[in-house]
């Protein structure tokens, strides 16, 4: 890795941890000059994700991201907790045999995994994805999300 202040090719790795998504966050000090700079890995996903009309495009962290943002906006979850769920799902993604996968399956894993974390955030998001028409369905979506947080309140008590 080339120092950025000085060109140098002898850098060393200070620190790694893992950081957004699926990147790694290296700390790096060069041996000519001494300065410290940061470096971020990102694996790079192959998988193509297959569309409603049948159209084909690279599977994209970052589109996921600002869907589930969205739906978790002014909302009490954390960066990190979005950075996980996209995380676990890109890497289901990445698992299928095929190569791809459906955006069906997808919307369908960010919902379960909104479901869990916040009842708001999973309605927004459902109603989005399912495209809502009526207040019913509003209804119907606010149900399941309540059932959702009783069943995990009986667990916990």
């Amino acid at each position: 890795m080339k120092c950025p202040y000085c060109s140098d090719d002898e850098t060393e790795v200070i620190d790694s941890r893992e950081s957004r998504g699926n990147s790694i966050r290296r700390r790096r000090e060069c041996a000519s000059c001494g300065k410290r700079f940061t470096t971020y890995e990102k694996m790079e996903s192959h998988v193509m994700v297959v569309k409603k009309d049948g159209t084909r495009e690279l599977f994209n962290p970052e589109k996921l991201e600002k869907g589930i943002e969205k739906a978790c906006e002014k909302r009490p979850v954390t960066v990190d907790t979005i950075n996980e769920i996209i995380r676990r799902i890109e890497l289901r993604a990445m698992d299928k045999k095929a190569g791809e996968i459906r955006s069906k399956e997808i919307g369908r894993m960010v919902v379960k995994e909104l479901l869990k974390i916040d009842p708001v955030a999973y309605i927004r998001f459902t109603s989005v994805y399912n495209k809502f028409d009526s207040p019913k369905e509003f209804m119907e979506a606010a149900s399941a999300a309540n059932r959702q947080r009783h069943a995990k309140n009986a667990k916990g008590a």
